[in-house]
């Protein structure tokens, strides 16, 4: 099956859904000011709307960040199905050699079961607590970290859980993660073009960094849909789907009362529940969403610091349009505006005959570049040529002119426009598998370079550009 047939495609209205619904989801999209990059609503098994912001397609796999954690939770019930493992066995059990000595008590009793639920005892995400301790062993370094309350007492949202998880489910089954999803998940539905980013040791993250397509984030939610089937076969059982989707620990307001209603439904194993359904969830607005009483999958890939105003709106403006009649006119205007989806692409001068260049200002610790880095650019027919020089690597990077230019300077695609405006010349740089998007500013000899939002490996734009994917090069 190839990847651009996972699903199979109609219209809303054949499939219930009026697309005034839709077209008015777009439309609140762009005047709240939210940053989508994709958008595939699947009613009844099948797209009835699919759209892409250029310069993001079709074909690009997405960097999910922790809608990864979700699908890391199949991985685990494929374990539990096959009886590796089960949901009370402890990590200082599968896991011997990576326990510290001494071990406090709580952490000794941690579970499979507290990790998928996140109800481990701390108060807070420990992850870069439990790093700073154990660079080299993160698993060491959580099980160092005594819980602050008795275990399975309390959800608190906790990264190094799927981390933990990832390295128990690859002793029980003896594979590779990557490899035992592809052969187990991915390969049986047909996905082919997935990629994992990699700790300096080669271990993959398991809270974060693997890269779908997104309609492989919308058959992965029709997966769950389907009970765990795809096409005849049970790929992971019905019973752990109930299991994992369903809440397992009540969440709770934050003291502040800024938790957002969406967070307030309850966690399963590694899946939000939400006021509608369920669904997975990653940094930035990278969603699965799975609403089984309206036969539902919505998939979104976004760059936005506020997931909640997006949920609203898909709840506000899609969910009323099931069920109610369409036409086959509105369906085609649809589909036009769905056609037609762009993110600006800059309307500065070209200047066929100036360069330009200067020295890299790291004001802030969100610098896409250090300080001391170099960045030039020279004029092309078609645009510029940007060169950049930092820690060491010399490489260029293609930016149009009125139009999104692609290069792989370094083995990981990036796509830039950029254009004078007066004296100074901008250009923006798409890592364009993920969310984030660099700005370069040449002002005279200065240079800024500032991310949209920072990805959460760090800021260092070399690390998002490398291929293989070795994002965190400081810790094994």
């Amino acid at each position: 099956m190839d990847q651009e047939a996972l699903l199979p495609r109609s219209v809303p209205s054949e499939e219930g859904v009026d697309a005034t619904g839709l077209s008015g989801l777009l439309e609140r999209l762009e005047e709240q000011g939210i940053e989508c990059h994709s958008l595939m609503v699947v009613r009844h098994g099948r797209v009835v709307a699919e759209g892409w912001w250029a310069p993001y397609s079709a074909e690009r796999p997405q960097l999910l960040y922790s809608l990864t954690k979700s699908i890391v939770g199949v991985a685990v019930g494929m374990a539990v199905d096959d009886g590796l493992i089960a949901l009370d066995d402890r990590v200082v059990d599968i896991l011997p050699e990576h326990v510290p000595d001494p071990v406090s008590a709580r952490a000794a009793e941690l579970t499979v079961h507290h990790l998928l639920s996140m109800s481990t005892g701390h108060e807070d995400d420990v992850l870069e607590a439990a790093w700073a301790l154990e660079p080299h062993d993160l698993v060491r370094g959580f099980l160092r970290i005594a819980p602050d309350a008795p275990v399975g007492s309390r959800h608190a949202y906790n990264n190094p859980t799927t981390f933990v998880l990832a390295r128990m489910i690859e002793c029980v089954t003896g594979r590779d993660l990557p490899e035992l999803l592809s052969q187990r998940l991915f390969g049986p539905m047909g996905v082919n073009n997935v990629d994992w980013e990699r700790l300096r040791s080669g271990l993959t993250f398991g809270f974060h960094g693997a890269y779908l397509t997104t309609e492989a984030i919308a058959a992965f939610g029709l997966l769950l849909l389907q009970g765990g089937q795809w096409h005849g076969h049970q790929l992971v059982s019905q019973r752990w789907v109930e299991t994992a989707t369903r809440r397992q620990i009540e969440t709770v307001q934050f003291e502040d009362g800024s938790r957002e209603p969406d967070w307030l439904e309850g966690y399963g194993y590694h899946f939000w529940r939400s006021r509608h359904g369920y669904r997975g969830d990653g940094a930035m607005g990278q969603l699965c969403l799975v609403v089984p009483e309206q036969d539902l999958v919505v998939a979104v890939t976004a760059a936005t610091t506020n997931t909640q105003a997006l949920l609203t709106l898909i709840w506000d403006q899609l969910l009323p349009s099931m069920d109610k009649p369409g036409s086959e006119a509105e369906d085609r205007a649809l589909a036009d505006r769905l056609r037609q989806l762009a993110l600006p692409v800059g309307t500065g001068d070209h200047r066929p005959r100036d360069s330009a260049g200067g020295v890299v200002d790291a004001a802030t610790e969100a610098s896409a570049l250090p300080s001391g880095s170099t960045v030039s650019i020279e004029p092309r027919p078609d645009g510029w040529s940007l060169r950049i020089d930092a820690d060491g690597n010399t490489f260029d990077i293609a930016v149009g002119h009125g139009h999104w230019q692609d290069s792989s300077p370094l083995g990981r695609p990036v796509v830039a426009a950029g254009g004078w405006y007066g004296e100074v010349f901008e250009a923006d740089l798409f890592v364009i598998t993920t969310p984030s998007r660099v700005r370069v500013v040449i002002d005279s000899d200065r240079v800024t370079t500032s991310w949209n939002i920072v990805p959460l490996v760090g800021p260092n734009l070399l690390d998002q550009l490398r291929s293989p994917l070795i994002t965190r090069p400081d810790r094994s």
